[in-house]
C-alpha cells in the first residue's frame, strides 16, 4: 500500500487521483469516479469531490493509497 501525504486537512478525491497518477487528467479522474470504480474506505465512492482524509484508503485498478498528514 502506497501513502499520499497531505497538509491541508482534506483532499477531494479528483484531486487525488491526478496528484497519485492514478488519472491523467481531472476529467478521466472524474469519469473513474463516476463509472463506479473507485473506492474510499472499502466502498465505492460516487462523489466526485468526497472530501479524503488522513486515514482514508483509496482502492483503484487493483491499488490502494493512504491518506496521511505530513
Amino acid at each position: 500500500m502506497k501513502t499520499f501525504s497531505i497538509e491541508e486537512e482534506y483532499i477531494q478525491l479528483i484531486q487525488l487521483l491526478k496528484a497519485s497518477r492514478l488519472a491523467q487528467s481531472g476529467g478521466e479522474a472524474q469519469q473513474l469516479v463516476v463509472e463506479g470504480l473507485v473506492k474510499v474506505n472499502g466502498r465505492i465512492e460516487s462523489r466526485k469531490r468526497a472530501k479524503l482524509r488522513p486515514g482514508d484508503v483509496i482502492e483503484f485498478n487493483g491499488q490502494s493509497i493512504k491518506i496521511v498528514s505530513k
